[in-house]
This record gives structure tokens, sequence and C-alpha cells, in this order.
């Protein structure tokens, strides 16, 4: 069977579609995957064959942004991070529902008069996919990347600009009538942590394991082999915040414990300052790995990052940022309620509160069994090869 696999140009999205991709070659499938150019070198690198399929996130957002002109009015050179955070937030609707998807559409639309693909796999965020599969007439079948999250003033106008984009490619009649478009979903949030809501939604669902990818790496000896607990800080790899990750490492730095802080792409280490001896910054770092040796997560409320931390077994803190989108937020509230994390919303980090609640994640409390059930529950899910062997299900 010809798979194409495709996902929006973020890791967030990228890298939870590895595992299955990879599983499907494994079992013999002739497999491409599609998403941005940044992200072929390392899909190239775990095996797989590239095709391009859309621009990174950031890149999506200056194009909403303005394109050429918002980069000429920043000296020709410019960061979605240099958007005003109000702006940002109002571009999300123009950047996922008409900027991807047509640069999706036109990419896949192309590159399957070549494959001929009999099955499309694509992130529950790339409706361009979606509509490139519907206009070729082949089955697709929409990948989760964590839990499914509602903003109730946002979602309708997301729903209504993606139809609207839909009627314009003209593909609006091929499509079902959901979320994923009639295609079957594979879940890899754990249904204790799912909303509720997305789950009544009546789709066909595919539980998943989620299988942690991460390009390899190797960590500081004083991570791996040093003493005490260690808590891993991130901020995801889009729009980080340098004055934010100060102010948890202040938080932290009374508890006596070793911090290991990713800072991403978009923060530069120096920024951060002089740290003791027992903070390592790095702006990249094989996220599996660092979990291994931590002993919990203060992260924005990714949704890679919320499963493996989940997966792991580890308590969390959640920051969510409100330029993030809705997934943070959601996040933080489904860790919450399951009893596995805490959270702090925008406004209220601070490094007095962060210690504060550091310091129970820290104890030896119900939080740290609750992340152990979950994670005794993502074990149970099905691996990846698993749904590789339903695939024939989906083309029929």
């Amino acid at each position: 069977m010809r798979v194409v696999f495709a996902s929006i140009g973020n890791y967030g999205y990228v890298f939870p579609l590895v595992p299955l991709a990879r599983a499907a070659q494994e079992a013999g499938h002739e497999v491409w995957f599609a998403t941005s150019e940044h992200f072929h070198p390392i899909l190239e690198k775990a095996g797989l064959r590239p095709l391009s399929g859309g621009c990174t996130v950031p890149e999506a957002f200056i194009e909403a942004a303005g394109g050429q002109a918002f980069l000429d009015s920043h000296g020709g050179s410019a960061q979605a991070s240099d958007i005003p955070p109000q702006v940002l937030a109002g571009l999300s609707v123009t950047a996922f529902c008409s900027v991807l998807p047509r640069q999706v559409f036109a990419d896949l639309t192309h590159a399957f008069d070549t494959v001929h693909p009999d099955l499309v796999v694509h992130d529950v965020y790339n409706p361009g996919a979606a509509f490139a599969a519907a206009q070729a007439g082949v089955p697709a079948v929409c990948h989760g990347i964590g839990r499914i999250s509602y903003d109730e003033a946002m979602d309708p106008q997301f729903q209504q600009a993606l139809i609207a984009t839909a009627i314009d490619l003209q593909v609006a009649d091929k499509l079902g009538h959901s979320r994923t478009f009639g295609n079957p979903y594979i879940d890899i949030c754990p249904t204790s942590l799912q909303n509720e809501h997305f789950a009544a939604e009546g789709l066909e669902h595919i539980p998943q394991r989620p299988v942690a990818f991460t390009d390899p790496g190797e960590l500081p000896a004083s991570v791996t082999r040093g003493e005490g607990p260690l808590v891993y800080l991130s901020l995801g790899t889009v729009l980080g915040s340098a004055q934010l990750l100060r102010t948890v490492i202040e938080g932290l730095l009374p508890l006596n414990v070793r911090v290991l802080v990713a800072t991403g792409p978009v923060v530069d280490p120096a920024a951060l300052g002089e740290l003791p001896d027992r903070v390592v910054v790095l702006p990249w770092l094989p996220q599996t790995e660092a979990l291994r040796h931590a002993t919990a997560v203060v992260h924005h409320g990714g949704q890679g990052t919320t499963l493996a931390a989940l997966a792991a077994g580890l308590p969390q803190l959640i920051l969510p940022q409100p330029t993030d989108g809705p997934d943070g937020a959601g996040n933080a509230v489904g860790v919450s309620a399951a009893g596995v994390g805490r959270s702090l919303v925008f406004g209220e980090v601070t490094a007095a509160a962060v210690e504060a609640e550091m310091r129970v994640l820290l104890g030896d409390g119900p939080h740290r069994e609750a992340g152990r059930a979950i994670a005794r529950e993502i074990a149970a899910m099905p691996h990846p090869a698993e749904t590789v062997a339903r695939f024939s299900e989906f083309v029929r």
C-alpha cells in the first residue's frame, strides 16, 4: 500500500506522526511524509521519504501578518515572536484555516499526481491534507496529536473559516461534516485525559499509544549522572520567552533541585544570564532521554511534552500562554482534573508561585500515584504497529 503521511510544519505536529509512519514502513508499505522542507532532514535521518507539504507554523503567521510587507517593516528579517501577542492571537484563524490549508492543498495535489497514494494519514490540524485527499478521491485518516481542546469563542470561527476555504478550493461537497471531515480518528490521548465533548462526537476512534519521537542526541553528564531531583523546563519551540524562563528558574532555585532547560530555537540561552552550575541550559535536547532522568516537568502545555510526561508518570506544572492557542490551557485543565499536575494561568506566574506549586508536586503525594496510573493506562494502549495492521479497513 502507498501511504502519504502529512503534517503541518511544527515539531508538535510532525513528531507524533513519525512512529506510525515508521511502523507502516517496517510493515512493508511504501511511505512518504509531507511537511515543511524545514523538517525534511529530520525525516530523512529517521529513514522516511519527505515530500513538500506547506510552510512552517511561524512562517504561516508571518504570511498572515502581511508576508513580505511585514518582513520589510522589520528590516527584511523577522520571526513570529516579533508579532505582538495580542495581534498574534488574532492571526490564528488566518494562519491555520487559510494560509496553511491552501499551501498544503497545492503541494499535495501536485505530489499525488506522482505518488498516487492509496491512503493519506494527516494530523488533526492539517485540513489541507484532508482537502487534497478528498479532491483526489483517496481515503484518509485523521491522526490526533493529544487532547482535543475547545475555545468557545474561537472554535466556531475556525470551523467557519475552514468551510470557507474548502468552498474556495471546490472540495466542500466531498467532505464529511465533522471535525475530522468524516475521516476516522487515531486518538493518542488516553481516555482519562481526552475532552469528554470530543469523545461524544460519535467519530470512529482508533486508540493508539503515544510513542515519543525525538531527534537522537546525548545529555550532559551533569544531567545523566547528577544527584538529587531534576526538574525539566521547556516552553516549546515556537514562542518561547526568556523572561518567563528566568522567572521559573528563579522559583526553582530555592528548592535545591537540578534544572534542565530547553530554550528551543527562539530563545538564546545567553539571554538567561549567569546561572548556578546546577542549572543546565541547552537550545535543544532529546526530550525522551531528558524525561528518563527527570523528577518533574514544568512546561507550557504543548501536546508532545504533556503526553510524554504522562507516559513517564511524571508530575507536571503547566504554564499555558495565551499566544499558544487553546492546547496549553486545555491540557492544563485535563492534567489538573486527572490529578497528575497543577497549573498557573498567564498573569499568575511569579517566582514565588512557581516555588509554591513545585513544592507540592515534588512531594510524595497523590500527584505521583495519579501519574503512575495514567502511565499504566498509556502503556496498555495499542502500539502503532497494531494501527498499521488495520490500514486495510480504512481503504474500503
